[in-house]
């Protein structure tokens, strides 16, 4: 069987390749730029662009399973026509689909929803990978992490455990019209973070907890707008429930249990260190 996965050289994407080969089946990657793809020997890359329908001519052929990213692009803005995305999968006969991110109102879930093809929406909370985006440069140079709201809960979910539920669901379906929160083992503050990390990374990592409005001058030195710094104010200050609340999906569907932060911190130790 084959199966297309789109944001291929994602965070999740990229590791949803490999489950895909591990499991003996054949891929095809798609990437706006082939020639900058880092994927594994037998991957078919092929270029495409899921904000232009115009380019993805013939990429469907001869594909069972799907896996979509909701979104266009580095700004994650939503898909211009998830609708004819749609239309485009199900003509080819596509039967399943994994859609990451799960707008529920938005067009692509909406579209899929409307065809024969067998669709799951993959709500993953907090990536733990973010912890690399946001804390490695600081944590090298500096030995200290400065953010708010030191006690907000998170079950921070592993990158990995994303990939591999997505690709469980495209090989064996039975999980149409399902919506997946996916999450960690465990709900840790973010305190408790700090502290893993250092003990992953044999250092003593300081936390240094921020005012709100200490914390708004910060992120308005790192160069972010105000709109991004109200986000995450509202985001981190408050929140969702089903953000910190640990559900059990991961076993449920891959059959092993997700993967701890600690697990996550002793695989990537290294990029925190000088």
């Amino acid at each position: 069987m084959t199966f297309l996965v789109t944001g291929a050289t994602g965070t999740v994407g990229r590791l949803v390749v490999e489950e895909l080969l591990a499991a003996g089946h054949q891929v095809r990657a798609l990437t706006r730029d082939p020639a900058k793809a880092s994927l594994p020997e037998g991957v078919e890359v092929v270029a495409g662009d899921l904000a232009r329908l115009d380019t993805l001519a013939g990429v469907f052929d001869g594909v069972e399973g799907a896996h979509f990213i909701n979104f266009a692009g580095d700004d994650y803005t939503p898909l211009p026509d998830g609708a004819g995305l749609a239309k485009m999968a199900a003509e080819a006969g596509v039967r399943r689909v994994t859609v990451l991110g799960g707008r529920a109102d938005g067009e692509l879930e909406q579209a899929l929803a409307g065809t024969d093809i067998e669709w799951t929406l993959l709500e993953p909370v907090e990536f733990m990978s973010n912890t690399l985006r946001w804390w490695a440069h600081t944590i090298k140079t500096e030995g200290v992490i400065k953010e708010p709201f030191g006690d907000r809960l998170s079950a921070l979910v592993h990158e990995r455990d994303i990939a591999a539920v997505a690709a469980t669901v495209l090989v064996q379906g039975g999980h149409g019209g399902m919506t997946y929160t996916l999450t960690g083992p465990e709900a840790i503050t973010l305190r408790e973070k700090v502290a893993i990390l250092g003990a992953a990374i044999g250092r003593d990592v300081r936390f240094v907890e921020l005012t709100v409005d200490e914390a708004r001058a910060k992120w308005r030195g790192d160069g972010m707008g105000e709109e991004t710094i109200e986000f995450l104010v509202n985001a981190l200050g408050n929140t969702p429930e089903a953000g910190y609340t640990v559900v059990p999906t991961v076993r449920e569907i891959t059959g092993r249990d997700a993967r701890s932060f600690a697990q996550w911190a002793a695989e990537n130790a290294d990029a925190f260190r000088v």
